[in-house]
């Protein structure tokens, strides 16, 4: 900002300075030419009457004094020429004209005709312009002689010059001072704006320590500090008592519910066999709440918490996930299969993909009739030739029933299930996919399998360089899903989400 200010500044002084300028220069020029061309004419003039009364009294012999004198002393060469035009005496002795008739040049038969003949011409000897002034000398209307004097331009020239380089010479020093006040005003403009810029980059990590002065610049800008200071002291006293609920209702809620839970199953000895399917059920509906409200709390803290993504090794995580979870599909007789090409090291935020994968994999099962494969496929599709790199791929496709399209556009939704569903999800578990996703810098995209069943797609930004490294700080904000070894105590994933179908 402060460039475009010291621009505009800039710009309209050079403006200025142009319309000034440029036309003072010009009128400049020509009335120093008309000057010259007064003075040389009336030079002329006065030598001509000089001229004709020596012809009158018969004093030719003092016209090459007089005609000398007269170069001398205003830098010229004069020429006199008698009433038929035959040069009587010239001054210029790089030209032997003496003697000659030269009545036929235009200056000359001019003045011949008693009138007077001013302009400029090149001198082909000097190669520069000069300013021919030829008078005739008359007595009674009748042309005695003609008088031309020859004078260069070039000091005239040089004068122009000189002055056109002043005037530029003072426009650079009026621009040089307009823009050392420029920068001194802008900075004095923008300085809030940067103080603003910087509180909104603290903001946005969670925590504003330096707020912007409410009491430097325009009055605008202190208005509009204070109102933001206001804002993200509201703004964070909203974000910690969220984070309070979060951390807090993740104690106070577990308690209850698991003692609801063991309540209800020591009713299960006391209860006759009619009302022990209402009991599982109220079990069940147990199990699923505390899931939920596991989901819930688990989204809140990534919506709350600021991650950073690092790079991790996407091949290795699809191998150890796939092999935890081949026990579990066993079963329920369903396979689960690596394959596709290496896609190396990807951007993800610490312990996202591994929650990634267990969500996806705990759906797919879900949905896979016994017999069929679970596929875990990576890829990296070839570059297009553009800037960006390609994205690195993750296919889970299952062999089930599948989603409509318009099941797939709404799956990402919280809380949202197919009216077909017959699980227990909670309908969180997409949800927290794409988020996690996201966080890293990648999308993720459900697509109908080419045999039927669902492809979920989960596209990672490649890293550039194998440089992992750990966050303490982001694993404990985005703790990984824990899978236990034994087939009553499924992963963590399977447990809290379910597939929106």
């Amino acid at each position: 900002m402060t460039r475009r200010i010291l621009l505009s500044h800039l710009s309209l002084m050079l403006l200025v300075l142009l319309a000034l300028e440029v036309p003072f220069g010009f009128i400049y020029a020509r009335s120093e030419l008309t000057r010259f061309s007064n003075t040389a004419e009336l030079g002329a003039v006065t030598l001509a009457v000089v001229c004709e009364d020596k012809l009158e009294h018969g004093r030719a012999s003092d016209l090459p004094e007089i005609a000398r004198n007269y170069a001398q002393r205003t830098g010229s060469s004069v020429a006199v020429t008698d009433h038929n035009g035959t040069v009587l005496t010239d001054t210029d002795t790089d030209t032997d004209t003496v003697g000659r008739n030269i009545s036929s040049e235009p200056d000359i038969a001019t003045a011949l005709h008693n009138r007077t003949a001013t302009g400029t011409r090149d001198d082909p000897v000097s190669d520069s312009d000069i300013l021919f002034a030829t008078v005739p000398g008359t007595s009674d209307n009748t042309v005695s002689c003609v008088v031309r004097t020859l004078s260069s331009l070039a000091p005239l020239t040089q004068k122009v010059h000189a002055t056109w380089v002043a005037l530029a010479v003072t426009g650079l020093g009026v621009l040089a001072a307009v823009a050392l006040i420029g920068f001194a005003l802008a900075r004095s403009i923008t300085r809030p704006l940067r103080a603003l810029e910087r509180a909104t980059a603290q903001l946005a990590d969670g925590r504003l320590t330096n707020p912007p002065a409410t009491d430097r610049g325009p009055p605008e800008l202190r208005r509009l500090a204070a109102s933001f200071t206001r804002t993200a002291t509201r703004l964070q006293h909203l974000l910690h008592s969220q984070r309070a609920f979060a951390s807090e209702a993740s104690h106070q809620l577990k308690t209850p519910l698991t003692a609801l839970r063991l309540r209800l199953e020591n009713f299960e000895p006391h209860l006759t066999p009619c009302a022990q399917h209402s009991l599982n059920e109220a079990i069940g509906e147990v199990g699923r709440l505390s899931r939920m409200v596991q989901g819930l709390l688990a989204l809140a803290r990534l919506e709350n918490s600021a991650i950073t993504p690092e790079v991790i090794d996407l091949d290795t995580v699809v191998a150890d996930r796939a092999a935890i979870w081949t026990a579990f599909a066993g079963e329920q007789r369903v396979d689960i299969t690596v394959a596709g090409t290496k896609a190396g090291q990807v951007w993800a935020v610490p312990g996202a993909l591994e929650q990634i994968i267990d969500n996806l994999l705990s759906n797919a099962l879900r949905a896979s009739p016994p017999g069929t494969t679970i596929t875990l496929a990576t890829a990296t599709p070839p570059t297009d030739g553009g800037r960006k790199p390609p994205m690195a791929e993750l296919h889970v496709t299952d062999e089930g029933p599948g989603m409509t399209e318009t099941d797939r556009q709404r799956a990402f939704d919280r809380f949202w299930r197919a009216a077909d569903a017959h699980h227990d999800g909670t309908g969180l578990g997409l949800s927290m996919v794409q988020r996690l996703t996201r966080a890293g810098g990648g999308e993720v995209t459900l697509n109908a399998a080419p045999h039927g069943g669902l492809d979920a797609v989960v596209q990672l930004r490649p890293a550039q360089a194998a440089r992992a490294r750990s966050n303490a700080a982001a694993l404990q904000k985005i703790a990984p899903l824990r899978s236990p070894n034994t087939a009553s105590n499924r992963p963590r994933a399977e447990r809290i989400q379910g597939r929106p179908r």
